[in-house]
């Protein structure tokens, strides 16, 4: 728990903490430049990357006191602080290393995420082999930062072979990008279009016919960093309506006097208590090398729904202003709403989940 931290996570709590209040006193608004710069004279930026390429390799403790404390600050630079992670692409040839996966550890390339097919194609995206290349064809939906990607980590159905993932750099002659747009949560995606695009064959990730182990990876990484996020801003909101439920109000007595408030506030706090155990718990079984899927799941979904039910808590008592589209709890209120479905659905999450307890015996309580 985070008031069990060894030495090492207090070190880099209060790093981050530091780092928190220093990007805060800028004048004007920050950029990814300079949160990069800044996060990696820290010692934070390649925390979460292997050491095979310099990187510090945290474990899982240490990288969700990290995102914890950054979600409980509640800035809009938090996503930039780490480093992109090798995702799908660990494990890959000599070329995939050198040529996308170096340059995307040390922040000089973007990459995006490519798997969902919109609902209307005709045909899952394909890629057929000619001599030294792949040629793709096909449409995907929902490209996870294609709005400003360098490549794309593409889900296609290489025949023949089977499901693989392949490396598609944005610029190539066939890739057209068809939309782009924003999500609730404020990041950026697109929907793509690739025809007649010609690929070559070392940019497969991995082994051809192994996309979706390597396309699960890329999901099931993400979802104790939601957990984390989601515990923190559990944190930032019961500190928000504290503050509010203290101050002065029109009635001559603070709100936090009355005792309808103090019951709900009350609730808000044991949600969120009850949160970090199960997100401090998670992470202490993720380093221990067990297996832990389905321990994963259960956080990334109670996690992300009990922030919702804490949010939901917190606007009930601010009251009207807090539906203002500017207010910081109303602007909350519409980002977070993309976590519960964001790397899997809650309700898919659940199924998974009790497949594994039910069918494949594993997971535990």
């Amino acid at each position: 728990m985070p008031e069990q931290l060894t030495p090492e996570q207090k070190k880099y709590l209060n790093a981050t903490t530091n780092l928190i209040t220093s990007l805060l006193q800028a004048k004007n608004e920050v950029t990814r430049e300079e949160v990069l710069a800044a996060s990696k004279k820290a010692g934070l930026y390649n925390l979460s990357q292997p050491k095979k390429f310099g990187g510090g390799q945290a474990n899982n403790q240490v990288l969700t006191v990290i995102r914890e404390a950054l979600a409980s600050a509640n800035v809009p630079f938090a996503r930039w602080v780490f480093g992109s992670g090798p995702g799908v692409l660990a494990d890959s040839n000599s070329h995939v290393e050198s040529r996308y996966l170096i340059p995307l550890l040390d922040g000089s390339l973007r990459n995006a995420f490519a798997f969902t097919e919109p609902s209307d194609a005709d045909h899952p995206t394909r890629a057929r082999i000619e001599g030294d290349n792949f040629i793709v064809d096909g449409r995907k939906s929902y490209v996870t930062g294609g709005s400003d990607a360098d490549f794309i980590n593409t889900y296609v159905d290489i025949q023949p072979g089977g499901k693989s993932m392949l490396i598609i750099d944005t610029n190539l002659p066939g890739v057209r990008v068809d939309n782009v747009f924003q999500s609730l949560d404020g990041s950026h995606h697109a929907e793509f279009s690739f025809s007649n695009v010609v690929v070559p064959r070392e940019n497969i990730i991995g082994q051809v016919g192994q996309g979706l182990p390597r396309a699960m990876r890329q999901i099931g990484d993400t979802r104790l960093a939601f957990a984390a996020e989601a515990v923190g801003l559990m944190c930032w909101v019961c500190s928000f309506v504290e503050d509010h439920i203290q101050a002065p109000h029109a009635s001559g007595k603070p709100l936090g006097e009355r005792e309808g408030v103090r019951l709900r506030y009350a609730d808000m706090r044991i949600q969120t208590y009850t949160a970090r155990s199960v997100l401090y718990r998670t992470a202490r079984l993720a380093d221990s090398g067990d297996k832990i899927m389905n321990e994963v799941i259960a956080a990334k979904v109670y996690t992300t729904e009990t922030l919702a039910a804490v949010l939901d808590n917190a606007i009930q008592l601010v009251g009207g202003k807090a539906l203002v589209e500017n207010h910081p709890l109303a602007i909350l209120y519409r980002r977070i709403r993309a976590l519960r479905i964001a790397e899997g659905a809650s309700d898919v999450l659940r199924l998974s989940l009790s497949r594994g307890a039910l069918d494949l015996k594993v997971g535990r309580l």
